[in-house]
């Protein structure tokens, strides 16, 4: 090698100089190492609890690993891509919340929003409608190649199936009592929708968190709204009046039907019973007159004398009681002058 003293060595010099028959193994050795190293890192991959895993192998799909330790083939020959199936994904519409570095969220709502929340209804009335679909990965298999953009898919068949229910409602059905039917009819056709892509995504809830008129417009909703509260408040006095008063009308319809028949059960009855009892008489009579007549005046006497208070009887040509004492248990002595006494001879 001719250099002169004092030069600096140049990367030709060193290679020149070099002795590769030591060199190149110990390179060899390096390099093999170092491969060895890269290929057991690649080897081993762990899945988190909260999805799964789906290993690809040149592209293809060859497996879908639960959570845990696993292995693969090394040096990218297979893939595997995490897919959070235990976890509730979300997609917000009219709204957006934001984790501040705090870790408490914050409501944000600007135009861009606006945009997805304003809707018009089946009477033409513009409302403003917030709400959250809450969703979950099925088939990570399906989520992952089914279509394209999933998230966005999600978000606009959503959005076209929100603006399709309210705009079949009417403005003051979806600002007040239908809420909870828009949510649950949304779910379902938004259910069909995704299963018609075949996305491996199961709906878990709809829910509408705000529905209210635009900004402009809501003085007039709200008197709009407190007549529609009065409304609805005396047609419910209304209907408690009716069902207090049509019941005790028809308890005391029932009550006075229900005496009548008992008083015409009685009158029957005891006409039957009367005719019976003239009829027996009547039989008797014809086998013994005389005895059957006394028995007759008898018994008319034994109902007849008690309603008549007391009475004295005494012997022909007897003399009556002494007025002296109240004997009828009530007034003075004077008043008792008029006594009544039966004078019956032997019969």
């Amino acid at each position: 090698m001719n250099r002169r003293p004092g030069e600096p060595l140049t990367l030709e010099d060193l290679l020149n100089s070099a002795d590769w028959s030591k060199l190149i193994p110990r390179l060899v050795v390096v390099v093999a190492v170092l491969f060895l190293i890269l290929a057991a890192s690649s080897v081993v991959y762990t899945v988190q609890p909260e999805g799964e895993a789906v290993v690809k192998r040149f592209g293809k799909v060859v497996a879908v690993k639960p959570p845990g330790l696993h292995f693969k083939l090394p040096l990218g020959i297979d893939q595997q891509i995490f897919v959070p199936t235990a976890r509730v994904l979300k997609a917000e519409f009219g709204f957006r919340t934001t984790v501040q570095q705090n870790r408490q969220a914050s409501y944000r709502k600007g135009d861009q929003h606006r945009d997805e929340s304003l809707m018009l209804t089946g009477d033409l009335k513009v409302v403003d409608v917030e709400w959250v679909v809450q969703y979950r990965v099925e088939d990570p298999n399906k989520y992952l190649h089914s279509v394209e953009e999933v998230d966005k898919t999600i978000r606009d068949a959503s959005e076209a199936v929100m603006r399709r229910i309210v705009g079949n409602s009417l403005g003051s059905d979806v600002l007040t009592v239908k809420r909870v039917q828009i949510a649950a009819a949304a779910k379902e056709e938004l259910q069909e929708l995704l299963d018609a892509f075949d996305m491996g995504i199961r709906i878990g809830t709809i829910e509408m968190q705000d529905v209210t008129p635009p900004d402009s417009v809501k003085p007039a909703f709200n008197e709009v709204n407190q007549a529609e509260q009065e409304k609805e408040r005396l047609i419910n006095e209304a209907e408690k009046l009716q069902n207090q008063r049509i019941p005790a009308a028809r308890g005391k319809a029932r009550q006075v039907l229900e005496a009548a028949e008992g008083y015409r059960a009685q009158r029957v009855n005891r006409a039957i019973g009367e005719a019976a009892r003239f009829q027996a008489i009547l039989t008797e009579y014809k086998n013994a007159p005389e005895v059957t007549r006394q028995r007759m005046y008898l018994e008319m006497l034994d109902n007849v004398l008690p309603q008549l208070g007391k009475v004295y009887v005494v012997e022909p040509g007897g003399t009556g009681p002494i007025p002296l004492l109240n004997l009828d248990g009530g007034g003075s002595a004077a008043s008792n002058t008029n006594i009544p006494a039966l004078n019956r001879g032997a019969r």
